[in-house]
C-alpha cells in the first residue's frame, strides 16, 4: 500500500506540474481564440528586445541536436533549450516605483536564472548566478550606437545596468560559454501581479525574516504570500544572517517551486476570467527576444513543457568561492562551475 501511495504522490507531482505548462498554455490561447481586442491587448503587452542581430555571430555555438536540414515532425518543440531569465526593475511607472523599483535610466537586476530545458522537456535545470560574482565583462553593442567598455573584475549585475539585456546576455555567454536560445525578463511589478493574479503562493521559511529595504517582515514558518510580498521574499537580502546574496537565492529557488505548485493548484482552464488575469499579468510584465515576443511563441514554449515533472526540475546556484581580494564579492568556482556549464551545453 505504501508503494502505491508513492507513486500516486509522483503522478501527482508529474500531472501537478504538466497542468501548470498546460494552464499557461491555455491563458496564451485565450487570447488567441478570444475577442480579437484581447488577443492584441495580450499581444501588445509583450516588449522585446532584437538580441540575436545585436550580438550576431560573436557567441557560442547553437548545439547541433539532429541531422542538418532535417525538420521536426513534433507539432510542439522538443529539443534541448537554454533560457536566461532575468528579475529586474528596469519598467518605469508608479507601480514600480512603489513596489522598490526604478525609473529605465540606472535599470537593475538581481535575479539572473539559466534555465536549461532537456531534450524532449521532460527535465530541467535551473542554475542562479549571484548578483556579486564578479566577471569578465565583455564589450557590449548599445541601443544607441557605440558600445560599452569591457571590464576585468566586474560585478556581474552591471552588465544589465549599463547594456541591458543584450549586455546581459552576452556576459552570461561569456561566462558559461553556453548559448542562450531565448530571453526573459520580468519587471517588479509584472511578477507581483502574477502572483496575485494567482491568488498567492504558500511559501516556507526556515529562519526570521525583517528586512525594511525589501518591505517583507515574517517569523519563520508558513505564509500564504500576496504578490507585494512574494516580491519581497524574491528581492530580501538585508534580513538575512550576513546579509547574504546566497541565501536570498535559496530563498528564490523555494519561491520558483511554490509557484509551479500553485499554478499546478489553480485550475485556470475551468475559469475563464482568472485564466485571462493570469494571461494578462504575465505579458504585462514581460520583456523577451524576438523569438518569443508573439502569443503563438509563447503558447508553443508552454505547450512543450506539459510532460515536464516537477521533480525532475533541479534549482541550483553556481559553483563560487569568495573573490581573492575582496571577501563581499564571489567568483566562479573552478573546475566544479566550468563542469556544471559544460554539462548544460
Amino acid at each position: 500500500m505504501a508503494a502505491r501511495d508513492g507513486q500516486d504522490g509522483r503522478d501527482g507531482r508529474r500531472r501537478g506540474l504538466k497542468a501548470a505548462g498546460l494552464a499557461l498554455t491555455g491563458a496564451l490561447l485565450l487570447g488567441a481564440g478570444a475577442a480579437g481586442w484581447a488577443y492584441w491587448h495580450l499581444n501588445g503587452n509583450i516588449t522585446s528586445v532584437d538580441i540575436d542581430s545585436a550580438l550576431g555571430d560573436d557567441r557560442p555555438a547553437r548545439p547541433v541536436t539532429g541531422p542538418s536540414g532535417s525538420p521536426s515532425a513534433s507539432p510542439v518543440p522538443t529539443g534541448a533549450l537554454n533560457l536566461l531569465v532575468l528579475g529586474s526593475d528596469s519598467r518605469g511607472g508608479e507601480e514600480n516605483r512603489e513596489l522598490g523599483g526604478g525609473d529605465s535610466e540606472g535599470a537593475r537586476s538581481d535575479t539572473a536564472m539559466v534555465v536549461h530545458l532537456d531534450a524532449g522537456r521532460t527535465a530541467a535545470t535551473v542554475v542562479s548566478i549571484p548578483r556579486d560574482t564578479l566577471v569578465e565583462r565583455p564589450s557590449c553593442p548599445l541601443p544607441s550606437g557605440g558600445t560599452t567598455r569591457a571590464a576585468s573584475s566586474a560585478m556581474f549585475n552591471t552588465a544589465y545596468e549599463l547594456g541591458g539585456p543584450v549586455c546581459a546576455v552576452k556576459t552570461v555567454e561569456t561566462l558559461t560559454g553556453v548559448r542562450m536560445d531565448h530571453y526573459v525578463e520580468v519587471d517588479f511589478s509584472g511578477f507581483a501581479d502574477l502572483v496575485d493574479a494567482l491568488g498567492g503562493v504558500t511559501v516556507t521559511t526556515d529562519v526570521d525574516i525583517d528586512d525594511d529595504k525589501s518591505h517583507l517582515h515574517l517569523d519563520a514558518g508558513t505564509h500564504h504570500l500576496d504578490g507585494t510580498e512574494a516580491l519581497g521574499l524574491a528581492r530580501t537580502r538585508y534580513g538575512l544572517e550576513g546579509g547574504s546574496d546566497l541565501a536570498r537565492i535559496e530563498l528564490q529557488h523555494t519561491l520558483v517551486k511554490a509557484l509551479l505548485e500553485q499554478i499546478s493548484a489553480t485550475d485556470l482552464l475551468t475559469d475563464p476570467a482568472r485564466l485571462y488575469q493570469v494571461a494578462d499579468a504575465l505579458t504585462g510584465g514581460l520583456t523577451t527576444d524576438t523569438g518569443l515576443d508573439s502569443l503563438g511563441e509563447l503558447t508553443d514554449l508552454g505547450r512543450s513543457l506539459g510532460d515536464l515533472a516537477a521533480d525532475d526540475v533541479r534549482t541550483l546556484t553556481m559553483p563560487v568561492r569568495p573573490a581573492p581580494l575582496d571577501p563581499n564579492r564571489v567568483v566562479a568556482d573552478q573546475p566544479d562551475a566550468g563542469d556544471l556549464w559544460k554539462s548544460l551545453r
